[in-house]
């Protein structure tokens, strides 16, 4: 009884220390839980329609795209602009996809298989017309060629070839990139086809569209600028710039939140001691390079910017300096060294050799695998049998080849930044074997039988070592540039203060207004995501720390002068209020202009009180008036001389950039013979083209949210 007194003692003290055990067992829960939100959070790329896309998707998406920019250009690798290209060309389509599924879901719009066959057997579709399975002849899609090709895909599956696998397989990307985008575009078209069936038009319609065209009239103008009343004639009240953006602030809406931004930007040159060093090393690197009997090691020790692969290349592979110099240089001369000033570097070229080569080669081979010296037995066979009449693509077969002919071009090789002594080797044989003949080619890993078919576009081939070296700046220089701005930014920590004392540093305050996360760099230097990512994580007034960017030649530093919420912008945003005054400020000016043009009744009149007079030729109401007096096109213009008469004078026009008063003198009609076939067609795509627009209002209600700046 004693210790269950003595327990029950301890109730209190037993209750609470289960009650913080549970507590800290449901608090750790809790927190995984978190985590795992935020780290779920942290891997999205972006929302539509509720839907989020993580960054696997995406980049899956975007290595796929490339694979096919690649392919299709015959290229290795992109430059950043053309990655930033496709970056944003997959996201659109991704939005774009979204919003026309959600739409074709409610309105069951789909693209059957049977359709999809249909459009394959026809041809004509501008989406097959971009895949290789086109007969030259014809210029039209071949379904066979396609049915054949994944017939031999399939059964090297199969069998699992894995040399046709290997060959086939881009090929076979490329092919269901293309079906997956035949299936987008038909939906896409289905549903703009649905949604323009939903605005009628007529013959009453095609022939009111042929006068707006078609209908010109001459008038004489006068006009009075918005320019010539001065600013200060006119009051400007709080009501005044509320009722107008009242009257607009549909024209606020922002889709997106963005930033207006301020920013400091100093780009190292090299000094005069810098290009000096340089030249002098280059004069160096010259003589070695005319005097050496192989100048690979020689161009590739000077880090120079053209590789030297050691095979006659076209003119356009070199850049267009040196492409000027090759047609006047000697064969075996070498330049002294030059500079040029628009890619600022020095170059010297040595032309070694200059003759006639084809631009293209129809080959075949046959790929005999093996690498420690066995295939050669096999090799010697199929060369004897080859030489003895046997068919070419009958033994191809036979050893899992196809033996197909192959069209060769300089592009697709002279851009290689090195080449092996096979590659080479392969190279020669291809450029001067007899037509027809068989070679058996030994390589490291293996044989190929080769057989030349056909040689075109004999063109002028050049081997040349070039040496071309950027004139960049020393550790020195960039050390110099880089304390005096770090210095500029420790002391200027406020928006004011850098404007203030800019100047003193020899530095200049930019800005740059309502900047997206959707844009790739800032200020227009490249590596500056973590600036990007600065910006949008930043607070109105902060200045950011020194940021190293560009090729790593600029210095930046940044400040967020305001953050435009999503949504309709209030009249607080400054950009807004611009806006606002300006458009206010017309219609005072309006006001005043109309209290004199209403006392004129023609246009001398007018002339008198300050107008100036032109004649304007061939107004038509389907274009609006371009006027020269206030380099303005004036849409309300266009309306009121299409419906004045001829001979009449009109009221005062209120525009976008002054007040007009016009005399029509002539009207008249095209000499256009009017065909309502052709004109209800031209009407129809026109409607068609409106019924577009309707992908602008189908964002909107998207809910788009693009989170890409902080993964690229």
């Amino acid at each position: 009884m004693a210790a269950i007194g003595k327990i029950r003692s301890w109730g209190p003290i037993l209750a609470t220390v289960i009650g913080l055990a549970l507590f800290a067992f449901i608090a750790e829960e809790a927190f995984r839980s978190c985590e795992s939100t935020r780290n779920q959070q942290r891997q999205q790329v972006g929302e539509v329609l509720g839907k989020k896309i993580d960054y696997q998707e995406y980049q899956k998406l975007f290595d796929e795209y490339s694979e096919v920019m690649k392919m299709t250009q015959g290229r290795e690798n992109l430059t950043d602009q053309e990655m930033n290209q496709i970056k944003d060309m997959v996201w659109q389509n991704y939005i774009q996809e979204a919003i026309i599924d959600n739409e074709a879901e409610k309105l069951g719009l789909t693209v059957t298989d049977q359709e999809l066959q249909n459009m394959l057997n026809e041809g004509s579709d501008p989406v097959l017309l971009q895949s290789p399975f086109v007969n030259q002849q014809t210029g039209r899609f071949d379904a066979n060629t396609l049915k054949n090709f994944l017939a031999e895909y399939k059964k090297a599956q199969e069998l699992n070839n894995t040399q046709v696998l290997e060959q086939y397989g881009k090929l076979y990307k490329y092919w269901q990139f293309i079906e997956k985008n035949l299936r987008k575009q038909t939906l896409l078209r289905k549903y703009q086809e649905l949604l323009a069936g939903c605005l009628l038009t007529n013959p009453a319609n095609a022939q009111q569209a042929f006068r707006n065209q078609n209908e010109e009239s001459d008038i004489l103008l006068a006009t009075f600028p918005y320019s010539s009343v001065e600013d200060k004639d006119v009051k400007i009240s709080d009501a005044d710039l509320k009722a107008k953006y009242d009257e607009l602030k549909s024209q606020f809406r922002q889709l997106a939140e963005t930033r207006d931004i301020k920013y400091v930007q100093f780009q190292v040159q090299p000094s005069s001691e810098d290009r000096n060093t340089l030249f002098k090393q280059v004069e160096e690197e010259r003589t070695k390079l005319a005097t050496a009997e192989d100048p690979t090691e020689v161009v590739r020790k000077a880090n120079s910017l053209i590789a030297y692969i050691g095979i006659p290349q076209t003119k356009a592979f070199f850049p267009k300096d040196i492409q000027d110099r090759l047609d006047s240089m000697a064969v075996g001369s070498t330049t002294p060294v030059g500079e040029n000033l628009k890619d600022h570097t020095f170059n010297v070229t040595r032309l070694i050799s200059k003759q006639q080569m084809p631009d293209s080669i129809q080959y075949r081979a046959i790929q005999v695998p093996g690498a420690d010296g066995s295939s050669a037995k096999t090799a010697d066979s199929i060369y004897t049998a080859l030489k003895a009449g046997a068919d070419f693509e009958a033994l191809a077969k036979k050893y899992g080849q196809t033996g197909e002919k192959i069209w060769l071009t300089s592009e697709q090789y002279q851009n290689a930044p090195s080449l092996d002594k096979d590659t080479k080797k392969y190279l020669d044989i291809l450029n001067t074997a007899p037509t027809g003949s068989y070679t058996n080619l030994p390589f490291a890993g293996g044989n190929m039988i080769l057989q030349v078919l056909d040689r075109r576009a004999m063109v002028t081939k050049y081997l040349a070592a070039v040496i071309k070296k950027p004139i960049d700046f020393s550790k020195t220089t960039y050390s110099s540039a880089y304390n005096k701005f770090s210095q500029f930014v420790s002391e200027n920590q406020t928006i004011e203060a850098m404007e203030k004392n800019a100047q003193k540093y020899g530095f200049t305050v930019q800005e740059r207004k309502s900047m997206s996360n959707a844009e790739h760099y800032v200020a227009n230097i490249s590596s500056t995501r973590d600036a990007l990512k600065w910006i949008f994580d930043a607070k109105k007034g902060e200045v950011s720390p020194l940021y190293e960017c560009g090729n790593n030649d600029q210095l930046l530093v940044v400040a967020v002068t305001n953050i435009n919420k999503k949504g309709i912008q209030t009249l607080d945003n400054p950009s807004v209020k611009d806006f606002i005054q300006q458009r206010v400020m017309s219609d005072k000016k309006a006001e005043v202009l109309m209290k004199k043009a209403k006392t004129a009744t023609d246009l001398a009149a007018a002339q008198k009180l300050g107008a100036k007079i032109d004649t304007i030729k061939q107004v038509t109401f389907d274009a609006p008036v371009f006027i020269p007096e206030t380099g303005a096109s004036e849409p309300a213009l266009s309306g009121a001389v299409f419906a004045t008469a001829k001979g009449k004078v009109s009221t005062p026009v209120k525009g976008n950039q002054g007040l007009y008063v016009f005399q029509v003198i002539d009207k008249k009609t095209r000499d256009v013979k009017y065909d309502e076939k052709e004109a209800e067609k031209a009407l129809k795509q026109k409607v068609l083209q409106s019924a577009s627009q309707y992908m602008r209002d189908l964002y909107q209600k998207a809910d788009v949210v693009d989170n890409r700046y902080l993964f690229f």
